[in-house]
């Protein structure tokens, strides 16, 4: 593979490759676009097969990154980061702190928190070579867990897709297949439970189901079987690439709105299902309220602004509903429209993010004075 034509396609201002033998460290960091602002976006630890397939997850994260920022009125670009890893078995406090060195050698370029397999005790450790990570503990003036933000964007998300398609906000109204409750999908299922909402959930994780069903009412079914559901809202939470060649003839759902990442596993099928009359509600616009939460952080943390900025998901979904309208065009496509005319409106006033020494973030320091 050509490297350097490959990051051409994509549009990536910088990608940083990472290697400490001595401690085992082998990591990719992706830097896609600065226009808006450093690039902000987690770190994900994974035992990829072959490090080209982990190239090409940190290549496509990041750039959804820059997406999910433009269209959240962030003043932030998209960057990602990986470590080629099992998270069961090889996490050790030297990896992490070999990573942060590398990270901090960027000068605030890319600001990261934690992704897939990483908690927020491995943040701590990337936290103690770099003042460039978000997400670390309340004692730090972090945020701590997103997971939260994260639900409550996805629930102004559903809000935004019933008054697109049903003319009102009734959560309670309607019945919902959630897939995947862990951090993320258990939050939704509490929010949704409180509007009084029928709900089914399905889950690798027997005891999250089981929690589902006694605490909150929820009716449980196959993993393969949620597809199937009689709901009105199919609301992914877990593994993308759900809306495919073999579960779209399947639905029965009007509306597709949840928090797992790239749930379309091509481009086109966002398009068969607004030809079949289901409302889409773009990803990586309706679960953006994990970065919304430790963006504040840049600029001092406070929750109450965390929330009151996770509530604005709605008239971002809102938004793109009506470029798609306008434009005539499908919702996935409406919301890259929307970020990339951003990006341009702003991208003539900015130049790219660029390396500053010793960037500290306002609001916070590592002895936990704010």
């Amino acid at each position: 593979m050509n490297i350097f034509e490959t990051i051409d396609k994509t549009e990536h201002e910088e990608v940083v490759f990472c290697h400490n033998k001595d401690v085992g460290l082998k990591a990719i960091i992706a830097i896609h676009n600065t226009v808006l602002g450093p690039a902000l976006g987690g770190l994900r630890m994974w035992p990829y097969k072959t490090e080209q397939e982990a190239l090409n997850d940190v290549l496509r994260l990041s750039r959804g990154m820059t997406y999910k920022a433009a269209v959240s009125g962030l003043n932030l670009g998209g960057g990602k980061s990986i470590i080629i890893g099992d998270p069961k078995t090889d996490k050790s406090e030297e990896l992490f702190r070999a990573f942060g060195r590398f990270m901090d050698s960027l000068g605030g370029r890319y600001i990261t928190a934690e992704d897939v397999g990483i908690d927020v005790n491995d943040m701590e450790y990337v936290f103690q070579e770099t003042d460039n990570v978000v997400g670390v503990h309340q004692v730090h003036g972090g945020s701590g867990d997103p997971s939260p933000f994260t639900a409550y964007g996805t629930y102004q998300g559903i809000k935004a897709s019933l008054e697109k398609k049903y003319g009102n906000q009734n959560v309670g109204d309607y019945s919902y297949a959630v897939q995947g409750v862990g951090h993320v999908g258990m939050e939704l299922v509490k929010l949704l439970h409180k509007d009084g909402a029928k709900i089914f959930v399905t889950d690798i994780n027997d005891e999250a189901v089981q929690k589902c069903v006694d605490e909150y009412g929820c009716e449980a079914v196959g993993l393969d079987d949620i597809y199937d559901v009689d709901a009105n809202v199919y609301s992914p939470c877990a593994l993308g690439a759900t809306v495919n060649d073999e579960t779209i003839n399947r639905f029965g759902f009007d509306i597709v709105c949840g928090s797992a990442n790239n749930q379309l596993a091509e481009t086109r099928h966002g398009d068969e299902l607004e030809q079949k009359g289901m409302i889409y509600a773009p990803d990586y616009a309706v679960n953006a309220g994990g970065l919304m939460n430790v963006s504040i952080e840049l600029e001092g943390y406070n929750r109450e602004r965390a929330m009151r900025m996770t509530r604005n998901i709605y008239y971002s979904i809102i938004k793109i509903f009506e470029i798609a309208e306008r434009d005539g065009i499908a919702t996935w496509k409406a919301a890259d429209r929307m970020g990339e005319e951003r990006i341009q409106k702003m991208g003539r006033v900015k130049l790219p993010f660029m390396c500053q020494k010793n960037v500290k973030f306002s609001g916070r320091s590592k002895n936990g004075n704010a």
